[in-house]
């Protein structure tokens, strides 16, 4: 019989260093990632304790008690295979149960060796999200400015957060100011004719940058997005968390030159929300959805 988990909320330095084991399972969180996390929701947090040893934890997001998204599971390897695992995901799935409203649904990115243990749960699988990467050559200059590109934090808040709420499918205004105004990371927004048609965030990593969310009205507005953003990355990786199930946005990653390096499959307990999927070119975080 598994030893018994003291299960509680996590203290902001022990989100580092979650985001630290993760950056060790090859997650290849950003640099920043823990600041806009705990300042979305710091009662998301949950810490696994074994005789008062932080063995593991994850992350429980309630975006408005609407939709929850569970994320960042990690027990320490030398605690792997005792059941503890078990009883830590059992634990964050009735505790985030209890922060929604009756009826809200749960996403998750797991995994693909986790998939059947997720399903037990009643999580059904969705589609694959793909992680590719690309090399970004050290010489590589920003594209000349382009009209309908501005800076992201020249853009009112309310127009950003309607915008993000239709391709997210739910409002995460305290995620998102976090988000866009972090350290190391650029953000661009597309205008066409006055009017918001799509916009992106790229962000320094552990290793190399990684564009997310990408989120566009058209592929052409999606490419556009993405060039005016490599070159933030030159000299180093460039990753972008894709949608399989989209193939306007398999099409632009296989067009960037872009390999698939990693990959989970997105599941949902209960109703998905209402995103506008074909917008969707780039997810955000693996983490909180």
């Amino acid at each position: 019989m598994a030893q018994p988990l003291h299960i509680r909320p996590m203290t902001r330095s022990e989100l580092d260093q979650l985001v630290a084991w993760a950056a060790d399972e090859g997650w290849n969180p950003g640099l920043h990632d823990a600041d806009s996390f705990w300042a979305t929701d710091p009662d998301a947090f949950i810490a696994a304790e074994l005789g008062g040893e932080l063995v593991g934890g994850g992350a429980i997001t309630s975006y408005g008690g609407q939709y929850g998204f569970m994320g960042f599971f990690i027990i320490r390897p030398p605690f792997r295979g005792k059941g503890l695992g078990d009883q830590l995901w059992q634990a964050r799935k009735a505790l985030l149960q209890s922060r929604l409203a009756p009826g809200a649904g749960i996403g998750m990115d797991g995994v693909f060796d986790m998939q059947p243990y997720y399903a037990k749960g009643g999580f059904v699988f969705s589609h694959r999200n793909l992680r590719f990467c690309a090399q970004i050559p050290k010489d590589l200059a920003a594209p000349a400015p382009h009209p309908a590109l501005v800076p992201l934090k020249d853009l009112a808040f309310e127009t950003l957060l309607a915008f993000d709420s239709h391709c997210f499918g739910v409002d995460r205004r305290r995620f998102l100011k976090a988000w866009v105004n972090q350290e190391d990371a650029a953000g661009l927004a597309y205008l066409q004719g006055g009017v918001l048609a799509g916009y992106a965030l790229v962000r320094r990593c552990r290793q190399g940058y990684k564009i997310g969310p990408l989120f566009a009205d058209t592929p052409a507005i999606a490419e556009t997005l993405f060039d005016a953003l490599a070159s933030v990355a030159a000299g180093g990786p460039l990753y972008l968390d894709v949608p399989e199930a989209h193939q306007e946005a398999m099409a632009l990653a296989s067009a960037k030159g872009m390999s698939e390096v990693f990959g989970c499959a997105r599941m949902h307990l209960g109703p998905k929300p209402a995103a506008e999927d074909n917008k969707v070119f780039g997810v955000t975080t693996f983490e909180l959805g």
